[in-house]
């Protein structure tokens, strides 16, 4: 490294030998620079205060918490021109959820079913007072309009969260909801969930991983069939949905692709009561025949316990299985069930019919996170994509008074 030694020299002559640091090569003072600057330490970077209250003669603020379907067809809507319009949410995209399980077999890919929240609106990339903020809302001061918010980092290897404010004119509550598991052991531990772009390219991961393990020479028979038994717990309409395309991958795909281990290959579907029990009985029973139809497995049970490679039910018999997908429904997230505001049947955020949160001021719920109240003789909504994009066209259409 002797080039390096007559660098520090260089950086060490006086002025007077300034032409000759000027004849060096462009690529030698780029060298130099890089040196001194990892020389010495550099102060850290300051943390981001927030957005303060907005002043006098400027755009109201509409701060939308999440970017799922209610929240992204908000912002989708709303004019710039009258707003400036801030998201905060742990996912800088949308995921078109009824093609999420195509996208665990192949069907389509992971980028077909997601769209960039600044595509939906590109506001937030060009205009001074719209942001996208990667973070998490952890509580809401609606006395003082503020959000409280913390950055959403990637694990110990990333960076360090840090927390921020963001005073707001109004306030669209979407964060749609968490999975439910009723608080069975080794569900979060050992199952995967089928709501995010990444739970799907895990299920794809198991599942080819799955197909090549069993093909190695010295692997038994049971052990070979345990890791090919997929199992889906939930009979809704993500879980008949995704049992079907995977029963469709198997006739298809994997007869050709993995003939040595077709026939160990299948699919379980475990529910408590009847599949897609809250849609109409033609249609339960039509999903009935196509599923069994094409080789699917229908189990009445309750799931009483999850291990590392079985389950099992409350009459003692165990399922066991290479991959294990869990839709049991959703609930409400940890944060809406600690917010101090009205709440409805199931924990949801009550909200009037115009979906206006009552006795707050400037706050609107929608989607998976909100439903009607009691007093306003409305039953509250499923949580469908359906209904959450409906409600965030419906709030637009008032402007958001």
């Amino acid at each position: 490294m002797s080039w390096l030694t007559n660098l520090i020299r260089i950086s060490t002559i006086k002025s007077s030998s300034s032409s000759f640091t000027k004849s060096l090569p462009n690529f030698v003072l780029s060298s130099l620079f890089h040196c001194h600057h990892f020389s010495t330490p550099s102060p850290s970077p300051p943390q981001y205060a927030g957005l303060g209250p907005t002043k006098p003669g400027e755009k109201p603020r509409l701060v939308v918490l999440g970017s799922g379907w209610a929240g992204c067809r908000v912002m989708k809507g709303i004019d710039t021109k009258l707003y400036d319009v801030v998201c905060v949410s742990p996912r800088n995209h949308m995921v078109f959820t009824p093609l999420l399980a195509s996208t665990c077999v192949g069907t389509l890919e992971f980028r077909s079913v997601a769209e960039p929240i600044a595509r939906i609106q590109p506001a937030i990339s060009t205009e001074p007072g719209c942001f996208f903020f990667l973070a998490n809302s952890t509580a809401l001061d609606t006395h003082n309009h503020l959000v409280h918010c913390e950055t959403a980092t990637d694990g110990s290897s990333s960076v360090d969260p840090w927390k921020f404010n963001i005073y707001y004119d109004k306030l669209v509550i979407a964060l749609g909801a968490d999975a439910t598991t009723f608080g069975i052991h080794g569900v979060k531990e050992h199952a995967t969930f089928l709501r995010e772009v990444h739970h799907a390219q895990e299920i794809r991961r198991k599942l080819l991983l799955n197909l090549m393990l069993s093909d190695v020479p010295g692997i038994s028979e049971e052990e070979k069939s345990r890791l090919l038994h997929c199992v889906v717990v939930g009979g809704g309409p993500t879980g008949v949905e995704f049992s079907g395309e995977l029963s469709d991958f198997i006739m298809r795909d994997v007869r050709q692709r993995y003939a040595h281990v077709k026939d160990y290959i299948h699919v379980t579907l475990i529910e408590a009561n009847e599949i897609l029990s809250s849609f109409d009985d033609r249609l339960r029973h039509y999903a009935t025949k196509q599923l069994t139809k094409s080789g699917v497995r229908l189990v009445r049970g309750i799931v009483k316990d999850v291990k590392p490679q079985k389950l099992i039910l409350s009459d003692g018999s165990e399922v066991p299985y290479g991959l294990l997908v869990w839709s049991t429904g959703v609930g409400p997230s940890p944060l809406v069930k600690s917010l101090d505001l009205p709440k409805s049947p199931g924990g949801r955020i009550g909200v009037d019919q115009w979906l206006r949160v009552p006795s707050v001021p400037d706050v609107f719920a929608i989607g998976d996170c909100s439903g009607f109240l009691e007093s306003t003789g409305k039953p509250v909504l499923p949580a469908l994509a359906q209904v959450a994009e409906r409600q965030g066209k419906y709030r637009i259409s008032f402007r958001i008074h």
